[in-house]
């Protein structure tokens, strides 16, 4: 009997690390589409300019377990000044990497800047006028306007998107925090039921070792 439960432990946490490996692979064919196509979606970050997309994906579970303590600890002990930190230092990290747009060696940020605020319809870190201190001059870039033509954000009776990528990026992830919440769920209660499983299967095996020294 004992035996038999201790199989059928064995091979249901096989069966958690199997769907953890599933994940991995995953997230490994992530990577390796985003550096195929890294050239849209780059760093958009002047502290870590050596974090692409694809480097991304490899950091990604320390980062969410970093920021996730960070965020939970901040919740959980109403902590407004450390929550409000983080946000802030994002928001200002951002800001800087505006100021790298123009520059001949920064094509990736360039193109991923541009491709945010095509596909979100916004513009900047807060709205339009980040990009006139970034730039030191009243133009956004093209990609800020409603309908984009060449030097279309020169044009300062042009319709340019007004609203931040930071605030569309935040309303986002309100619409879909239950979604999220959902995920998240589903993947502590796979993490707890494959601690279980170890634990039990620990005791098994250490029942079955003193049984045999018997």
């Amino acid at each position: 009997m004992a035996r038999g439960c201790l199989c059928c432990v064995k091979y249901m946490l096989f069966l958690f690390n199997l769907l953890f490996w599933l994940g991995g692979c995953g997230l490994l064919g992530v990577g390796v589409w985003l550096s195929v196509s890294q050239g849209s979606f780059a760093t958009l970050s002047p502290s870590f300019p050596s974090i692409s997309a694809a480097n991304l994906i490899i950091t990604l579970g320390a980062v969410i377990m970093v920021t996730g303590f960070l965020g939970c600890l901040g919740a959980i002990k109403e902590n407004k000044c450390l929550l409000l930190s983080v946000s802030e230092n994002a928001r200002q990290d951002l800001k800087e990497g505006l100021a790298l747009y123009s520059t001949n060696n920064n094509a990736g940020l360039r193109n991923a800047w541009n491709t945010i605020q095509t596909e979100w319809h916004c513009c900047g870190v807060n709205g339009y006028t980040d990009w006139h201190t970034a730039l030191q001059e009243k133009v956004v870039p093209d990609h800020c306007c409603q309908n984009i033509y060449q030097d279309c954000g020169r044009n300062a009776t042009n319709q340019f998107w007004t609203r931040g990528c930071y605030e569309k990026v935040e309303e986002w992830l309100d619409d879909n925090k239950h979604l999220l919440g959902t995920i998240a769920m589903c993947v502590l209660v796979i993490q707890l039921l494959g601690m279980a499983f170890s634990m039990t299967l620990y005791q098994q095996i250490h029942r079955s070792g003193k049984k045999y020294e018997a």
